[in-house]
């Protein structure tokens, strides 16, 4: 028996007859026929195209969603587009896998066409036969009809995308999103080599890192739809948290405590919006001096502060990215506040660089230097160093074996946004109204070690805040959570008596 055939003869085939599917496909009422209304962030991505079209000009901009990831065997992960598609068709978690943004030149700009795979009508075999595709597997696609009425997008077959890509290949400057769909940009890489492009496979997808480089840094300000769905996720995740604070006394009883944390904010994340921005970190003890502490294996014990950092994403894909560090016991001891205090202080300070004008990097080098100030004044620098020696940037840097990561990061769709961005435009970039970033000092001393004092040793800290550039400063868009060990203390105390806010 040839593979082929094996496969044919897979347990999963079930016979069928002309009987049976004309059965299967009869007896289903009508599909709503009322018209799909526009969705209302159409208009903000039609902006977001029309301005990327006047970037790349006669050029062929190919920016696929992405497909399924396999889990184990026949179950694929959750599936999320591919963000730079998100954020110029408006679709969120109900994007369909494998779809894909062409954006084709005219003489007077681009056509946007979404390609993707329709609904199938009740007397296919797909509707009742196909797990990967059929509605009886995964529920109902939308229409091409639905799609069009709901994004202000032309629509086509997925089918048809081979035909589009190839057409004038060879005197067409084309552009695709690599990261996004291996096999979709293995198909581009086929069609330019068939018709013998100019450009040099290096320069071809140097070609694509500057596309998905533009693409980046285009979402470095936020429009006020975006900065509203942030708003919707910041809120979402102060609901979550308060879950936390009610449920850490059962927590404490758990052998995995932590990961009875990590469910009780991941069941607010499901309900509130499409699930975590990120995996969640709920690191008890010693574990908050893990940075990404994500196994969350660990007991909850009473007198220990627990580190939270979780975001919930909402159905738009825009996610939060809020820390706070909790006193499991409602109270903070002695030593506990005084580093407690100390991050408190550097993220004030790093709260106050956020302003238009400033340096991205601006952020960081404030909040370091309390951090380094504190350190100093405790002891803990090599006997000698000086905190002008610490802070400095090429031959310093003692203070970082207590806070060995950076201050901010932009945020928005993608919990570390931006990314493609280079050095000069991200770290050296200039601040400017609607960006969003985080804020997050922090101070961790593990428990082995020993250049701490002995009553820090197995104490992580880490406060972090989700800031808005304004036009004469910033708005914490956080600022409803508790910050300070007072504040944290009573909010604790307000949640557990089940008092309103």
């Amino acid at each position: 028996m040839t593979s082929d055939e094996q496969v044919k003869a897979s347990h999963r085939n079930t016979p069928t007859s002309d009987e049976f599917r004309a059965f299967i496909a009869s007896g289903w009422a009508s599909p709503d026929a009322a018209p799909v209304p526009r969705a209302e962030v159409a208009d903000h991505a039609a902006r977001r195209r029309a301005a990327l079209s006047r970037r790349f000009p006669g050029e062929r901009l190919i920016i696929p969603a992405g497909g399924l990831k396999v889990r184990s065997n026949d179950t694929d992960y959750t599936f999320r587009p591919h963000t730079a598609f998100a954020w110029l068709t408006g679709l969120g978690f109900d994007t369909e896998p494998d779809s894909v943004l062409v954006l084709d030149p005219k003489p007077d700009g681009h056509e946007a066409i979404l390609f993707f795979r329709p609904l199938a009508p009740r007397d296919s075999e797909e509707f009742f036969a196909d797990s990967r595709f059929g509605e009886f597997w995964v529920g109902p696609r939308p229409t091409m009809r639905e799609l069009e009425q709901r994004l202000g997008l032309g629509t086509r077959h997925i089918d048809s995308l081979p035909d589009v890509l190839a057409k004038d290949a060879g005197a067409t400057v084309v552009r695709v999103v690599r990261g996004a769909d291996g096999e979709l940009a293995r198909l581009v890489d086929e069609t330019r080599a068939q018709a013998e492009t100019p450009a040099s496979v290096t320069q071809q997808h140097e070609a694509d890192e500057e596309l998905a480089r533009h693409l980046s840094g285009m979402r470095l300000c936020k429009d006020e739809w975006e900065v509203g769905e942030m708003r919707k996720a910041i809120a979402a995740t102060h609901r979550g948290f308060e879950a936390i604070i009610a449920g850490l006394p059962e927590a404490v009883g758990k052998e995995r405590g932590e990961r009875w944390v990590e469910g009780l904010f991941g069941l607010y994340a499901r309900h509130d919006g499409n699930g975590i921005g990120y995996e969640t970190i709920c690191a008890s003890g010693d574990h908050a001096n893990t940075i990404h502490w994500t196994k969350n294996t660990g007991p909850v014990r009473e007198g220990d502060l627990i580190l939270v950092d979780a975001g919930v994403e909402v159905d738009s894909l825009y996610t939060a990215d809020i820390t706070r560090t909790l006193p499991v016991t409602g109270r903070f001891t002695d030593v506990q506040r005084k580093i407690y205090e100390a991050v408190l202080e550097a993220q004030e300070a790093g709260l106050a660089a956020v302003k238009p004008g400033n340096k991205f990097s601006d952020i960081h080098a404030a909040a370091n230097v309390v951090i380094a100030r504190r350190l100093h004044e405790w002891g803990l620098l090599p006997q000698g160093v000086t905190l002008e020696q610490t802070l400095d940037r090429e031959r310093g840097g003692w203070h970082r074996r207590w806070m060995v990561h950076g201050t901010s990061h932009h945020l928005g769709m993608d919990v570390h946004d931006c990314q493609m961005l280079l050095r000069q435009d991200y770290m050296d970039g200039e601040l400017k109204p609607g960006m969003i970033l985080t804020v997050e000092p922090g101070l961790y001393f593990k428990a082995d070690d020993l250049l701490a004092p002995e009553e820090f040793r197995g104490i992580g800290v880490r406060i972090e805040d989700n800031v808005l550039v304004t036009e004469d400063g910033h708005e914490n868009l956080s600022a409803a959570m508790p910050r300070t060990a007072d504040d944290v203390e009573a909010w604790i105390a307000r949640v557990r008596s089940g008092a309103t806010a």
